[in-house]
C-alpha cells in the first residue's frame, strides 16, 4: 500500500534564478506600456516606480514568509496560518482562477502575434496548439518547464537589456545622428502633461504588467534548497523593477516625446526605429510571442501547483493529487489547461460577452491576494522564530502597514475610474463565490452525523484498526474491551498516509508534504502497534494508501477482519467525517464497524 503522490524537486538553482528575473518581464511591458505613457505622459516611470515599490514591499513580506516556510502553496498557507481556512482557502482558489484566465487570455494574445506573420491561420487553431504546446510541456516534468522557462526569460531579459543599452547611447548622444538631450520630458506639454493625478491613476493598470514575481517563491518549493532560493529571489526584485521597468520606460520617454506613442503598438518598436535598428516590428513582435509563451508555461506551472495543494488540504477533488512517474501533478495541469481551453473557446464564439465577462472577473483578483499576502505578513511576523527570519521585511511593522494601506488605494481608485470599475466589481463578485463555496464544503464537513453504532460482538478474532489519529492506550483499551473482550483477536493496523489527517497538509509544502506525512504516519503506526503489544496483543500494520476509504478496502483485502475499528478526532473537528468514512464502512461492509473518538490534544502526535 503506496504513501501517496510525490512531486520530484527538479528545478535547478539556474533555472529558479531566471524564472525571478524573467518572470516579472511580460507582453505587458513589451506591449501595454505604451498605452500607460500615452495615459501619463513623461512623468509615466514615476507610474511604474510607485507600482514597483508596492510590488517590492509584497515580495518582501512573501520572501520573509516563505523563506521560515517554503510551500508549494505559498501565500495560501500563509493566509491560512495567519486568518483562517477561509483566507487560505480564498487565496489559493482566487490565485488559481486568475491564472487559468491569463491562460487562455495569452493563448489568444500569442495566436494574435503569430497571425502576424501567417495572417490567414485561424485564431481558435493557433491558439489551440500552443496550449497543447504548453501543456505537453509542463506534463513532461518539472525540469522541462524549468528549462523551457529559463530560455524563454533568457530571450526577454537579453532584450530588455540590449534595449537599455541602445537607448542610454542615443539618449546621450553617443551613437550616430543622436544628440544628448532629454527635451522630450518637458517640451511636449511637461512632465506631468497629463497631470499629477495621472501618475498615481496609472497604477492601477501598470502593477498587473508586474504580476509573476511571485512565481519564484512557488517554484522554489521545487528546489532543493528551498529558503536559499527564495532568499536569492526575492532580494533581485528590487533590481529587477527598477532597471527592467523604471529605467526602460525612462528610456522611452526620453527617445520620443510621450504624444508619439500609440496604444496597441508597442513602444519599443517605435523607440527601435526612431534610433533606426532595422527590422525592430519583426524582432519585438517575436520577442512579444516569446513574452506570451513564457506566460503560457508559468501560469499553467503555477495554477497547478497551487490546485494540487488546495487537493492535498481537502479543498480541491482529491483525483487533482494524483502524481505522475515524472512527478508532476498530472490531473491538475490537465484541469489547468482544461479551463483554459474553455477561455479560448470562450474568445472564439463569445468574445465580447463570455470572455470580456472572464477578464474582467479577474481584474482586481491579483490585488486581493496581495492584500492577504500582506496582511498574512502582518500578523505572523510576531509569531514566527527570529532564527527562522533570513529574509526579513524592513521597517516592520511601518512598511507593512503601508504596503497593506497602497493595496486598499489602488482598489480605491480602481472603483473611482469608470473604465477599471466593472473589473473590481466582478471580481468582487467572483471572491463571493469563492467564499460562498468555502463555507458550503466547511458546513458540509460540519453537518454529517455519524451513522447508527453497530454493536460490537465482544468476540472478535481479526480486528483491522484504521487510525487517522492517535488513541492513547487507555483509549485504545477502552474501545478493544468492546470488541475483544478476552484479548485473544488478532490485530492489523493501517494508517492512512493522508497529509490532512497527519497535520503536515497545514505546514509543508507540495514537494515534502509526503515525506513529512509518511513519517508522521509512520509514527502512529509504531505507537499504536507498541501499546498493542504491550498489552499482549498480536499485532500487526502498514501504511495505507492516501485516501482513507481505498486505504480501508486495501487492509480488509490484505487481513480479513470480522471487526473494523475507526479513529478520528471528535465529529465537528474532524475531516474524516466530512467525507463519510465511518458511515460508508458500515454500508459496504457486512461486519460490525466501531467508531473511536480520540482526544483532540492528542491529534498528530
Amino acid at each position: 500500500m503506496g504513501a501517496g503522490p510525490e512531486l520530484k524537486a527538479g528545478l535547478s538553482q539556474r533555472q529558479l534564478n531566471m524564472i525571478a528575473i524573467g518572470g516579472v518581464i511580460g507582453a505587458g511591458l513589451f506591449m501595454g506600456s505604451g498605452a500607460v505613457i500615452e495615459a501619463t505622459g513623461p512623468a509615466s516611470f514615476l507610474t511604474y516606480a510607485l507600482a514597483g515599490v508596492l510590488v517590492i514591499l509584497i515580495m518582501r513580506m512573501l520572501g520573509e514568509m516563505a523563506t521560515a516556510n517554503p510551500s508549494t502553496g505559498s501565500f495560501s498557507d500563509y493566509a491560512r496560518q495567519a486568518m483562517g481556512g477561509w483566507a487560505g482557502f480564498s487565496a489559493g482558489w482566487l490565485y488559481w482562477y486568475f491564472w487559468v484566465v491569463v491562460v487562455g487570455f495569452e493563448a489568444v494574445a500569442g495566436a494574435e502575434i503569430i497571425r502576424y506573420w501567417v495572417p490567414g491561420a485561424p485564431l481558435w487553431l493557433v491558439s489551440l496548439v500552443l496550449m497543447i504546446a504548453m501543456t505537453t510541456t509542463n506534463l513532461f516534468s518539472v525540469a522541462s518547464f524549468g528549462e523551457f522557462e529559463f530560455w524563454f526569460a533568457g530571450i526577454k531579459v537579453a532584450t530588455i537589456v540590449g534595449f537599455l543599452v541602445i537607448g542610454t547611447l542615443f539618449v546621450f548622444g553617443l551613437l550616430p545622428g543622436s544628440d544628448l538631450s532629454f527635451n522630450n520630458l518637458t517640451d511636449h506639454g511637461g512632465f506631468f502633461a497629463q497631470g499629477p493625478s495621472a501618475v498615481t491613476a496609472g497604477v492601477v493598470i501598470v502593477i498587473f504588467s508586474m504580476v509573476g514575481a511571485e512565481i519564484a517563491t512557488i517554484a522554489a518549493a521545487e528546489t532543493p534548497d528551498p529558503a536559499k532560493s527564495v532568499a536569492k529571489a526575492t532580494n533581485s526584485v528590487i533590481m529587477r523593477i527598477a532597471v527592467f521597468f523604471i529605467g526602460s520606460i525612462f528610456l522611452l520617454t526620453c527617445i520620443l516625446p510621450w504624444d508619439k506613442y500609440e496604444a496597441g503598438t508597442s513602444p519599443y518598436v517605435q523607440a527601435l526605429s526612431e534610433i533606426g535598428i532595422p527590422g525592430a516590428a519583426d524582432l519585438m513582435n517575436a520577442v512579444a510571442l516569446t513574452a506570451v509563451l513564457s506566460c503560457l508555461n508559468s501560469g499553467l506551472y503555477t495554477a497547478s501547483r497551487m490546485v494540487f495543494v488546495l487537493a492535498a488540504r481537502r479543498e480541491a477533488p482529491g483525483a487533482l493529487m494524483v502524481v505522475s512517474r515524472s512527478g508532476v501533478p498530472r490531473n491538475a495541469i490537465l484541469a489547468s489547461s482544461f479551463i483554459g481551453f474553455l477561455c479560448v473557446i470562450a474568445a472564439a464564439i463569445s468574445p465580447e460577452t463570455v470572455f470580456l465577462f472572464l477578464l474582467n472577473s479577474s481584474g482586481a483578483i491579483i490585488l486581493f491576494v496581495y492584500g492577504l499576502i500582506a496582511v498574512s505578513q502582518f500578523v505572523l511576523r510576531p509569531k514566527t522564530d527570529p532564527s527562522k527570519l533570513i529574509v526579513k521585511m524592513w521597517g516592520y511593522p511601518v512598511l507593512s502597514i503601508v504596503a497593506i494601506v497602497g493595496i486598499v488605494a489602488v482598489l480605491l481608485q480602481m472603483a473611482l475610474n469608470d473604465k477599471v470599475r466593472p473589473q473590481l466589481l466582478l471580481s468582487l463578485l467572483a471572491w463571493g463565490v469563492i467564499l460562498a463555496a468555502y463555507f458550503i464544503v466547511k458546513a458540509m464537513g460540519g453537518s454529517v452525523a455519524p451513522g447508527p453504532e453497530d454493536v460490537p460482538t465482544g468476540r472478535a478474532h481479526r480486528v483491522l484498526v484504521l487510525a487517522n489519529e492517535t488513541l492513547s492506550r487507555d483509549e485504545l483499551r477502552t474501545a478493544l474491551r468492546r470488541v475483544d473482550r478476552d484479548g485473544s483477536a488478532e490485530y492489523f493496523v493501517c494508517v492512512p498516509a493522508n497529509p490532512i489527517d497527519t497535520g503536515q497538509a497545514l505546514t509543508k509544502g507540495a514537494v515534502y508534504v509526503w515525506d513529512a506525512t509518511t513519517e508522521a504516519a509512520q509514527q502512529r503506526l509504531d505507537q499504536l502497534l507498541e501499546s498493542l503489544r504491550a498489552d499482549g496483543h498480536v499485532a500487526e500494520g502498514a501504511l495505507g494508501d492516501y485516501r482513507p476509504l481505498r486505504a480501508l478496502e486495501d487492509a480488509v483485502a490484505t487481513f480479513g477482519p470480522d471487526q473494523i475499528v475507526i479513529s478520528t478526532l471528535p465529529l465537528a473537528q474532524s475531516n474524516w467525517l466530512r467525507y463519510d468514512v465511518v458511515d460508508r464502512a458500515r454500508e459496504k461492509y457486512a461486519i460490525p464497524v466501531e467508531h473511536v473518538e480520540s482526544d483532540s490534544a492528542l491529534a498528530g502526535s
